[in-house]
């Protein structure tokens, strides 16, 4: 181990970080004490964007998909598994190019006008 970091256990899915690995910690990274804050605020992010997608999810008649909450959900989560990326193991690494993740979260194919003024998009 590198002096002055430890290996962690991360799930995206459920916004856990570990100390020990168990079947909901796919990736592992190895950290300092900074890049675990760095992680840790990362983490923070999904969590808010989570909040934010379900008070905005009841609203029927208009997408989503050019709301800039859910524009700051998508770059959160992109940020998490580059940081993911570049902290972990070769095993994580892996994980994330087999998953594809972060080409589709940083190449969307929408390109629909009307959603510039969306009153949800604040």
């Amino acid at each position: 181990m590198q002096e002055g970091k430890q290996h962690l256990y991360v799930s995206v899915t459920h916004n856990l970080i570990e100390r020990t690995r168990n079947e909901s910690t796919p990736f592992e990274v190895l950290v300092d004490d900074g890049q675990l804050a760095t992680l840790q605020d990362l983490m923070k992010v999904l969590e808010e964007g989570d909040d934010y997608s379900l008070q905005r999810a009841p609203v029927p008649y208009k997408s989503a998909d050019h709301d800039d909450g859910n524009e700051r959900l998508t770059d959160g989560v992109t940020m998490l598994y580059t940081f993911l990326y570049d902290h972990g193991t070769t095993e994580t690494r892996q994980a994330i190019e087999d998953m594809d993740v972060l080409p589709k979260l940083q190449n969307t194919d929408y390109d629909d006008p009307g959603y510039e003024n969306s009153p949800m998009n604040k």
